[in-house]
């Protein structure tokens, strides 16, 4: 991959930016398909490009070298829609189009411009007005256009003569700017008293809390010159309130995008001044985040304090009818994000009603269950993502589609499930609806019994009815990101899991998909066959620490039953095994259990740490492949968290994808298996001493291991001190090839210990390959019978029929055939052979290869049979094993590519 950025200005050789074709001096150079028919004339601020090769791997590096760009650049809006278009256009380009594929970013004031060219313009060239057919969204390729139609502001196809470009623009989403909200015109009495000179203390925080600017009114106000506060923590001066059971302290409210409210900073005079403060959350040039805080004396809120609502009784104002009650509730600006405006809408609702707590709870995409995603005074951490049913009971208060007031909830134990155990005694919830349909339910609930009565929940309803219609619309939002995010993250899941046959890879890549992105940890459990049970494989959490741990405790619990229905399920069986362990460890320690504590007490540490890391919720999905459960993924939170249902139905769409890829793992192993116990078989276990003659073989098999080879050798003794010796290749590889091997190297035995000569052995095995009928195939063989003679010397009777011929080396460095070329097997019925006799002295070397040694090749260059005598000359006086050595190291260094035909060598040498 080749790569290039260029900042600023135009690019070197400009190209269209703005959607339209553009004349030519000859029409038919260039003929373009257009969507955008507006005239645009961005100004490109910068460049990026890219090149790759026509390779598989070249799609998952485009999608990193687009991901990088962008949010280097900013575009952190667009950098999902952008990765899913880029992915299909490369893989058109580099998969199906086979071209290597230029990629080009260019950036401008309002949005993004990628170009995605290849090297195959030899397609049809749609011409312009013609009807485009874009195929079924389902199918497996051509979805690229669809999917620029789809996600894409404007996008085009450009041909010349030798490319073919898709480009696409996304465009940055408009912010809205001006005038937010305005009060009615008050006369001079009504306005808010504040002292002679107002002093906004403007204080920055960066991301790690620490306090980087410092103005004068900061100085005014608390005492201290910039250079004494900036580089310290906000909370060294910061008095937070401690409120019972309210989980946002000063450091979740500099992460929040807006927030107001009221604390105290510690003066350089020792004592705390109460401010009243509006937090923004901003970001710098480079993307870096901060906080700017506003700070004026509490008594002087009016200054920041978003107006409150005006009691609807109240109408003597004219002002008020110009006042939008939604605005007034949340406050101007409204947050842009779902998160922000839920947090705002609970701490409005608590302050209206002056309650001690609020929640907010949204329906589910069923409209069956409500799932909290907001909420102020409770203990957050333990509620979030919790899920409640809609229709929790019969009646108007078991229902959260009506308005309901609880004076005491003791009286009515189990109630509101939400507030068991937070000392909230009344409490007040009415729903949220969109056109009649429930979309959410808005709570306050207060520590004193009595506290609300029909007219709060009227307040409250006037104030959840303005927002309703806000709130579904920033949800859909919400869900229309995550939807793009986890099609991006599912593009991404399938390229790793398809680029991978082993087994334990495909486990650990599964796991590391999921954790952290979908869970806190995670389990595979593996099912080998329907009579099997399941097996604990692997398990990942994103604190290495603690894997051993939560794999202990996994280990010594039942696994889940493989029930193969889709979709989560909640499995209860670790958080509550975590929780008995965790509480016999703690006995122990004690000394309450009647063991020694001090052997013990060292082990409540991980213990509780395990609990702690598996007590949240836990799912199982089963993992389905061809009908069949192949095991189950697990997943799991800490204590007391939940997952939201949008993360488990993307976990559901993995682990179908996972499921597929470690089935095709496990069927890719077994073939494996049984494709090297085949070639096993196929070869001799082990070869036998001969009295006098030095044998070494070496056999070496092409391919990922899945396929059998078709080349064979062996020694065997026959009768009487005589050993027949063979070497073959069989034409092809798989199954058939195998066949005629086995029949081959089994029939050579049984023949020669018949007492048949070399000739009569190749004409029976000819008859019974050709007996094979359509399975036979072709067969060069080198066959011979050798017999030591008492004067240290071997007689050896060969017949090559088609195969490579024998060389013999002499003592003196001299090589020679040691046999003539006769006719291979399984081709002609007739065969006349005959068998040549060759005398090895003490010292000569006979050296037999396959047609792989010989035929290695470099480019247009061939080893050959006249290379393979020169190393063979360099061979004298070394003993077989090591003639075998050398001769095969010169063929491996005679390429650099790997070998793509089984090689075999017979060495045998006179000693």
């Amino acid at each position: 991959m080749t790569t290039g950025l260029i900042p600023g200005g135009q690019p070197p050789e400009p190209r269209p930016t703005d959607g339209l074709p553009h004349p030519r001096s000859r029409p038919d150079d260039r003929v373009a398909l257009h969507v955008d028919d507006r005239p645009r004339s961005p100004v490109i601020t910068a460049r990026a490009a890219a090149s790759f090769e026509p390779v598989g791997r070249s799609v998952a590096t485009a999608r990193a070298f687009v991901r990088d760009t962008l949010q280097g650049w900013g575009f952190a809006d667009v950098v999902d829609d952008a990765v899913v278009l880029t992915s299909e256009l490369v893989t058109n380009a580099v998969v199906h189009a086979g071209t290597h594929a230029d990629l080009l970013c260019l950036r401008s004031d309002d949005g993004v411009r990628i170009e995605v060219s290849d090297r195959y313009p030899e397609r049809e060239v749609p011409l312009q007005g013609s009807p485009v057919t874009m195929g079924s969204p389902d199918r497996e390729g051509g979805r690229g256009l669809q999917l620029c139609a789809a996600l894409a502001g404007h996008w085009g196809v450009d041909y010349t003569p030798t490319h073919k470009t898709v480009w696409f623009r996304l465009d940055l989403p408009e912010r809205p700017v001006g005038t937010r909200a305005a009060g009615p015109a008050l006369p001079a009495h009504l306005l808010p008293l504040a002292d002679a000179r107002v002093r906004v203390a403007v204080v920055q925080i960066d991301r790690t809390g620490a306090i980087s600017a410092w103005n004068e009114d900061a100085e005014e106000l608390f005492g201290y010159p910039a250079d004494q506060v900036v580089g310290k923590p906000l909370t060294d001066l910061a008095a937070w309130p401690h409120t019972p059971g309210t989980g946002t302290g000063i450091a979740e409210a500099l992460q929040l995008s807006r927030w107001e409210g009221s604390y105290g900073i510690r003066c350089a005079d020792g004592r705390v001044t109460p401010v009243y403060a509006s937090h923004l959350r901003v970001r710098d040039t480079d993307g870096e985040p901060s906080t700017v805080c506003l700070l004026v004396r509490d008594h002087e809120r009016a200054v920041l304090q978003t107006p409150s609502r005006v009691p609807s009784s109240d109408t003597s104002s004219q002002g008020d009818q110009n006042t939008d009650p939604f605005e007034v509730f949340i406050g101007s600006p409204a947050p842009d994000d779902l998160d922000g405006l839920l947090q705002r809408t609970v701490e409005r609702a608590r302050d209206m009603l002056d309650g001690d707590s609020a929640f907010l709870l949204l329906a589910t995409d069923d409209e069956t269950e409500l799932e909290v995603r907001a909420s102020t005074g409770l203990p957050s951490a333990r509620q979030r993502f919790a899920r409640v049913p809609v229709e929790a009971g019969p009646g108007r208060y078991g229902s959260a589609r009506m308005p309901a007031v609880h004076e005491d909830l003791l009286a009515v134990p189990g109630a509101v499930p939400l507030l068991n155990g937070t000392g909230m005694r009344a409490v007040v919830t009415v729903p949220l609806k969109v056109e009649g349909r429930l979309t959410g339910s808005l709570g306050v609930a207060a520590e004193a019994p009595g506290r609300y009565s029909n007219e709060e929940a009227l307040r409250l309803q006037f104030a959840a009815d303005r927002i309703a219609l806000a709130v579904e619309s920033a949800r859909l939002g919400e869900l229309e990101r995550l939807r793009r995010g986890s099609l991006s993250f599912l593009v991404e899941a399938s390229d790793l899991l398809a680029g991978t046959l082993d087994r334990d890879q495909t486990l650990a890549l599964m796991a590391q998909m999921t954790v952290p992105t979908l869970a806190t940890w995670c389990a595979v459990y593996t099912i080998a066959d329907q009579a099997s049970e399941p097996d604990l494989s692997y398990v990942l959490h994103e604190d290495e620490e603690l894997i051993d741990g939560i794999k202990s405790l996994l280990s010594k619990i039942a696994p889940p039953d493989p029930v193969p229905t889709p979709g989560a399920r909640v499995w209860a069986a670790p958080g509550e095994a975590a929780h008995d362990a965790a509480l016999r460890s703690s006995m122990r320690s004690l000394g309450l259990s009647g063991g020694s504590a001090h052997r013990t007490s060292s082990g409540i540490g991980p213990t509780l740490a395990t609990a702690s890391a598996v007590g949240g919720e836990t799912v199982v999905l089963p993992l389905v492949a061809r009908n069949r459960v192949i095991g189950m993924l697990t997943l799991g939170k800490p204590t007391d968290e939940h997952f939201r249902q949008e993360i488990l139905e993307l976990a559901e769409d993995l682990s179908r994808r996972a499921a597929l890829a470690l089935d095709n793992a496990r069927l890719y192993s077994e073939r494996t298996a049984i494709s090297q116990a085949l070639q096993r078989s196929l070869l001799p276990p082990e070869l036998p001493e001969v009295e006098g003659v030095e044998v070494e073989v070496i056999y070496r098999a092409a391919g990922e291991g899945n396929e059998v080879g078709g080349d064979f050798y062996d020694l065997f003794p026959i009768s009487d001190g005589a050993y027949g010796f063979a070497i073959g290749d069989v034409c092809g590889t798989g199954p058939n090839a195998a066949a005629v091997t086995g029949l081959a190297r089994h029939a050579l035995r049984l023949l020669a210990r018949e007492g048949l000569s070399g000739p009569a052995v190749l004409e029976r095995l000819n008859s019974a390959i050709l007996d094979e009928g359509a399975r036979s195939r072709f067969l060069t063989l080198l066959y011979g019978e050798m017999r030591p003679q008492e004067d240290g010397s071997a007689e050896l009777k060969v017949v090559c029929a088609g195969h490579p011929l024998p060389l013999r080396l002499r003592q003196d460095g001299t090589v020679e055939p040691a046999a003539e070329p006769q006719p291979l097997l399984g081709v002609m019925e007739d065969l006349e052979l005959y068998e040549e006799t060759v005398t090895l002295d003490p010292g000569d070397v006979l050296l037999c290869v396959t047609d792989g040694v010989t035929e290695r090749r470099e480019g247009t260059r061939m080893l050959g049979d006249d290379g393979l005598a020169d190393v063979l000359t360099t061979c004298t006086g070394l003993t077989a094993g090591a003639v075998a050595a050398r001769v095969m190291r010169a063929v491996e260094r005679f390429a650099s590519d790997a070998p793509s035909d089984d090689m075999a060598i017979l060495a045998m040498r006179v000693a």
